[in-house]
């Protein structure tokens, strides 16, 4: 599998120089950031940059299974352990020796398994489940996070002794707004990735006024979201689509929409139109600002589940500006979730 981090950001080209750096030490590595930011990317970049790159690669999912197949799932168990244990099973920490265990979304992992993590963290040594013998590992751990764990620290949700046990390497990786410089070479990035994963013909590229949709937008789902983002236009949705889409979800998070997309777009037709006599400049970027104003409408009443008061506040206008607008769309008023 392909695994690059991309950029020329210095926050990115300071996290490549401390996996050239951290990659033979095999110290605990944490990984910060945002969903989307490319946590993994980074962990198996520390992986194949290692002399572990041999050894298996085994991630962890502490969000994904509840505390009791999170634990038979990272320590294993013996034959009767518990009901339907009908043989010995190794679990990741083992399957992981002499490799890299990457714990994924560590901050979601429950209290009561932090403490018999910190314990392998510190000895090395465990026992499975339903057993008595001493199991001894030398895994390399690689935990990555988008929780705050200083704050986990302080509400009681994250122990302070294995936030330091696994914080002896740190890794932050900037949201994707924050390294805007980057959008354009990740997009050609994930172009020709994509052409040559659904093995395309076309030559498909990225229009202008998209482009410059991708630079103003802020991206919450970071590079994960511009990804899918490619994958939806390289297989056929309407460009002015997705560009109302992304300058409604702006609005529904509260940012400033610039003047880009549909607007910019609707606005340079008008000036061929206008010499035609068609329609006036100023009508058609009136009528493209209703068309951005009712889908911004529509996803922040979608976002507050159809409460209209949630969502003018949302919008920042007052609830019988919402209900005149809905109104003026077309929009059922009477409508409920």
């Amino acid at each position: 599998m392909d695994h690059q981090l991309i950029g020329n950001h210095p926050s990115i080209q300071k996290i490549r120089e401390l996996i050239r750096l951290v990659s033979d030490t095999a110290l605990n590595v944490l990984l910060l950031g945002e969903t989307g930011t490319g946590k993994e990317v980074v962990a198996r970049l520390l992986h194949t940059s290692s002399p572990r790159r041999e050894k298996r690669f085994i991630k962890v999912n502490c969000a994904a299974l509840p505390l009791t197949l999170l634990e038979s799932e990272l320590f294993g168990y013996e034959k009767g352990a518990f009901t339907r244990a009908d043989k010995f099973k190794p679990g990741k920490f083992e399957l992981a020796s002499d490799g890299v265990i990457f714990l994924d979304q560590i901050g979601d992992m429950p209290m009561l398994l932090q403490a018999k993590l910190l314990e392998v963290l510190q000895s090395g040594e465990f026992a499975r489940l339903g057993g008595t013998e001493v199991v001894k590992v030398n895994a390399w751990v690689i935990a990555s996070t988008n929780h705050n764990l200083e704050q986990d620290i302080r509400e009681g949700r994250f122990r302070e002794d294995l936030y330091y046990r696994l914080n002896i390497i740190k890794v932050e990786l900037p949201p994707l707004r924050a390294r805007k410089e980057d959008i354009p070479v990740l997009s050609e990035y994930f172009v020709e990735k994509y052409r040559k994963e659904f093995e395309s013909t076309n030559h498909f590229q990225l229009g202008g006024l998209i482009r410059e949709v991708f630079g103003a937008y802020h991206w919450p789902g970071n590079v994960r979201e511009l990804s899918s983002t490619i994958i939806r236009l390289m297989l056929g949705d309407e460009p002015e689509e997705v560009k109302s889409e992304l300058l409604a979800n702006m609005v529904a998070d509260r940012i400033s929409v610039p003047n880009v997309g549909t607007v910019a777009e609707k606005a340079g037709e008008a000036e061929e139109q206008a010499k035609q006599g068609v329609m006036s400049l100023k009508a058609v970027k009136a009528d493209a600002a209703q068309e951005i104003e009712k889908k911004a409408i529509l996803n922040a009443l979608e976002v507050a589940r159809w409460n209209k008061k949630e969502a003018a506040k949302i919008l920042k206008i007052s609830y019988k500006s919402l209900f005149n607008k809905m109104h003026g769309h077309g929009i059922n008023i009477k409508r409920r979730f």
